[in-house]
């Protein structure tokens, strides 16, 4: 009889199992990619609210520095969880190909929050839910993007 194994090796033994496959590495990695999303959706929020209740950089500005914070968390995360041991170069150069590769859903992102913000009376009295929007219009993009463009996972 064996012991039963712990939560770090079942994991892993989980994650090797489903590795095997094209479409299970892909989905694992898209698991773990979301799940790094949603830590970077709390780091968002988290410094959205802290801005708009110290600073005077109101809504749009204090949204540019949250998305920057938020997106800083999610490659670190990224960089060491999701496509663990599939980069190359300096950190400094794969943040900013990180940044500039998820540009275009950064601006999916941030113009869906600015629009509902604009137009949507709930979203502007409650931003947790323009920025929840903007993230999972960018969500998709980003993936692909990561995928490819910064930690060439084939």
């Amino acid at each position: 009889m064996t012991e039963p194994s712990s939560a770090a090796t079942l994991l892993s033994t989980l994650d090797a199992r489903i590795s095997r496959t094209r479409i299970g590495r892909l989905a694992l990695q898209f698991g773990k990619f979301g799940m790094v999303g949603v830590v970077g959706f709390i780091v968002d929020v988290a410094v959205l609210y802290l801005l708009l209740a110290t600073t005077d950089f109101g809504r749009y500005g204090s949204r540019v520095l949250s998305f920057l914070s938020a997106s800083t968390t999610t490659w670190t995360l990224n960089r060491n969880f999701t496509f663990r041991g599939e980069h190359d170069g300096t950190l400094l150069r794969q943040w900013a190909k990180f940044v500039a590769a998820n540009s275009f859903g950064g601006m999916l992102n941030y113009g869906t929050y600015a629009a509902l913000i604009a137009y949507s009376p709930l979203v502007a009295a409650h931003p947790v839910l323009g920025v929840a929007a903007g993230s999972i219009a960018g969500m998709f993009f980003n993936f692909t993007a990561a995928k490819k463009l910064v930690f060439k996972v084939v």
